[in-house]
């Protein structure tokens, strides 16, 4: 089924050099940007980590160093990705746990403001996963009926979820609307206010924090009992777009 789709969209993957949000890096980012009037774009690009790429890394994406060592850092080509993602919304597969805040990362890193406020973020996993209950190989071969060849190259990975969103669509008309708000508040799998979940928001629209010793304490609470508790977390492992959130809301409830 052809996307309806009122804003551009951008499927996308991103090849690592590990699984951790705060520390880890993009070696290659490859995306699929579909228009309102069906018109797609791909592009794939390699980026220098500016760190060493673990060999158990490599051989999952088959990325080492010497692959991407002429390659362009993210902080070189940050501005002019943000312009082609700007306005967009955004889709992956488990892109809302993990390819959305380490892309966010980057950019914050790399000193581009984000905002994805008013972004609809689809996760074609988290529909999956609701439906089915599966991995993506077997989402492809499911939905798509073909094997998927060159899995975890990041360009395969992103034309493969976009397939997969187009047969769910046909497969379940009684359960998904083909409108990508309607999309992104079914593949939520938590309400969030930081990318990386360390806070979210309760069935009150309370902000909360959900890790730790105050896991479920409203933050505010937290804020006020525990002054020790931001400079912690300013200070700690924490990603920059979590920081960023607790700063915001310290910023709430002082003016508040």
């Amino acid at each position: 089924m052809k996307l309806n789709l009122k804003n551009p969209i951008i499927f996308f993957d991103l090849e690592t050099t590990g699984l951790d949000i705060a520390k880890d890096r993009i070696v290659e980012l490859c995306y699929i940007r579909i228009e309102p009037n069906g018109n797609e774009e791909a592009k794939s690009m390699r980026i220098n980590p500016e760190i060493h790429i673990p060999e158990e890394a490599s051989r999952v994406h088959g990325i080492y160093d010497a692959d991407v060592k002429d390659c362009p850092t993210f902080k070189q080509i940050a501005k002019t990705l943000w312009q082609t993602f700007e306005g967009c919304d955004l889709a992956g597969y488990n892109s809302n746990k993990f390819d959305i805040p380490l892309l966010v990362e980057e950019f914050m890193r790399s000193g581009v403001e984000v905002d994805l406020s008013k972004r609809k973020l689809v996760d074609v996993q988290n529909i999956y996963h609701k439906l089915e209950r599966r991995t993506l190989i077997a989402a492809y071969k499911y939905y798509c009926g073909k094997d998927l060849e060159n899995a975890h190259s990041a360009l395969a990975d992103t034309r493969a979820t976009y397939e997969v969103l187009q047969a769910q669509l046909d497969k379940y008309p009684n359960d998904l609307q083909n409108d990508m708000q309607f999309l992104a508040d079914f593949s939520k799998m938590g309400n969030n206010i930081d990318f990386a979940g360390r806070f979210v928001y309760d069935e009150n629209g309370v902000e909360v924090v959900n890790f730790g010793k105050y896991k479920g304490k409203p933050v505010k609470e937290v804020l006020h009992k525990d002054p020790g508790y931001y400079g912690w977390i300013m200070q700690g492992d924490f990603t920059m777009n979590t920081k960023q959130v607790l700063t915001k809301l310290r910023f709430k409830y002082a003016t508040g």
